[in-house]
């Protein structure tokens, strides 16, 4: 029998990226606040070390909401930089491989 997909399924592979993440892995030093508080849980640590000796955060490619929690919760300044995709006139967002808006950047952290 194959296998059928739920509605809410369907819906979650259907959104566009909403928001992109970039890691600075010369400042993350892979505490893993940032895993536990993104809510679609799109961060990861990475399996090698930085030069620091450190394994960093890493964004999976896909599935940022843009909403900037991971920022928040980052103790390091500058490690993390939240991108938010603007919609179009049409109300739509743009393709993937439109450039973002940058949300949130490591330097407003006080």
């Amino acid at each position: 029998m194959p296998e059928t997909s739920t509605p809410h399924q369907t819906a979650e592979t259907k959104k566009r990226d909403r928001g992109l993440l970039r890691i600075d892995t010369d400042e993350c030093k892979g505490c893993g606040l940032c895993l536990e508080a993104c809510p679609p849980k799109v961060i990861h640590l990475s399996e090698r070390l930085n030069h620091y000796g450190y394994r960093t955060a890493v964004y999976d490619g896909a599935g940022c909401t843009g909403c900037g929690i991971c920022f928040m919760v980052c103790p390091e300044p500058g490690a993390i930089t939240v991108f938010r995709a603007v919609a179009e006139d049409n109300g739509h967002l743009p393709a993937s491989n439109s450039a973002p808006v940058p949300a949130l950047k490591g330097a407003a952290h006080a």
